[in-house]
């Protein structure tokens, strides 16, 4: 059995966030780093430029060897995690390996969540979450002729364009009423159909797949209207679920991921978990949410490994609240925080002339409580922030309102200085 103070389990951006912070605060602590993926670390966001081609798997590394030496982190790959026994503190990974840890952290991630439908198990299709999953997609897509993406969130919505860009005849299948439904509402979520739309992509929304069956050397999916569409290339991006299969035997608290608190403790003694994972604290209502985003993955990392270093610096983790910036056929959408109105809000809509750009605004009183925009630069970054800080708006309101990319960083400037 091995043995280590600090035990990181997962490379991505909450894991690395972690390790870096354990190591400002304890730079000689024994500390290791086990993912279950044979590669060097890397960002699951950029996974769609690789299906397109625009990056390659070797170039987009968010850590190399040379940084783990550096900094005294064992780097073990190829390692699931199997099962954690909390009151031993000890870790067993499918190899049978087994680590002894005082500290431990679960930044495992999520997988695709695969539909219960009829027959999908005895067809072919791809998924889209490690990179050998995109590098075997981006091969598919080289001779797909006739494709069929299930779910319009951003990786099917991604997969779908780079489809339609290689010649094939696409077809995007959507339960909701709309595409992007956690993102946009619908008069944002029909300009970006109508720009699919243009572009050959057959949008079938509303609909749901009520079977799957083999036909030659690719599949066909049945819709609930009797339909028939068939394919030489199926992707299903139903949405992904947290990877926590090895908590199984009890001990950590779980809901829809690991339940955790603002420092992202769970609820057994020496065990944090951050990123995709963790089930933290909403940001509007408080009550948990599992929000797997890039901002939310890092601030989380950070915060566990800070708490876990015992570094008198940490912060408790503020909320989650959604970022999410999209590019589709040359055009640009961003959406923070919330879209829908209701009780005690107020919704500003500007739509561009010829129906070419949308901006929407919700406001809170005079706080900001989410922006969404497509084809009109905000800065989600910014306007990010001033949700999270719960800027007063009140001497800037209609300003803001007119012009909230400059006068966001007006603000932003003043509080930065």
């Amino acid at each position: 059995m091995r043995n280590s103070k600090y035990l990181i389990v997962g490379s991505s951006h909450a894991a690395l966030e972690a390790a870096a912070a354990i190591r400002m605060q304890d730079p000689d602590g024994a500390l290791a780093m086990v993912t279950r993926d044979t590669r060097l670390p890397y960002s699951p966001t950029i996974l769609p430029y690789v299906v397109s081609g625009r990056s390659e798997p070797e170039r987009i590394l968010l850590r190399d060897e040379a940084w783990f030496a550096d900094n005294a982190i064992g780097f073990v790959r190829g390692e699931t995690l199997a099962a954690v026994d909390a009151a031993a503190r000890t870790a067993r990974f499918a190899s049978g390996a087994e680590w002894r840890y005082e500290k431990l952290l679960l930044a495992t991630g999520a997988a695709p969540a695969i539909p219960p439908v009829k027959g999908l198990a005895e067809v072919p299709f791809h998924v889209l979450r490690s990179m050998d999953d995109a590098v075997r997609l981006r091969d598919a897509i080289a001779t797909a002729r006739r494709a069929v993406v299930l779910g319009a969130g951003l990786i099917g919505m991604h997969a779908a364009e780079n489809l339609a860009k290689a010649g094939a005849a696409v077809t995007v299948v959507e339960m909701q009423a709309q595409v992007l439904p956690g993102y946009f509402e619908p008069d944002a979520a029909r300009m970006i159909e109508r720009a699919f739309a243009a572009k050959g992509v057959t949008m079938e929304m509303g609909r749901t797949v009520t079977a799957a069956e083999p036909r030659g050397q690719g599949c066909a999916v049945i819709l609930d209207d009797g339909r028939a569409i068939e394919a030489d290339l199926l992707l299903v991006s139903t949405g992904v679920k947290p990877e926590m299969a090895y908590l199984a035997g009890g001990g950590v608290d779980t809901d829809r991921g690991i339940l955790v608190d603002d420092r992202m403790r769970s609820s057994a003694p020496g065990i944090w978990a951050a990123g995709d994972v963790a089930q933290a604290r909403g940001f509007y209502d408080g009550a948990k949410v599992v929000a797997g985003i890039l901002p939310n993955a890092v601030e989380q990392g950070r915060i566990a490994g800070m708490d876990m270093a015992e570094d008198e610096g940490v912060k408790s983790f503020p909320g989650s609240v959604p970022l999410n910036t999209y590019t589709f056929f040359g055009q640009q959408a961003i959406s923070v925080g919330l879209s829908a109105g209701g009780e005690g809000r107020e919704v500003h809509e500007t739509v561009g002339e010829g129906g070419k750009s949308y901006r929407r605004i919700v406001l809170e009183g005079d706080r900001l409580r989410g922006v969404s925009a497509i084809n009109d630069f905000v800065d989600a970054g910014i306007m990010w922030q001033l949700v999270l800080r719960q800027v007063d708006l009140s001497a800037v309101k209609a300003d803001f309102v007119a012009r909230p990319l400059e006068t966001g960083r007006m603000l932003m400037s003043r509080i930065w200085r």
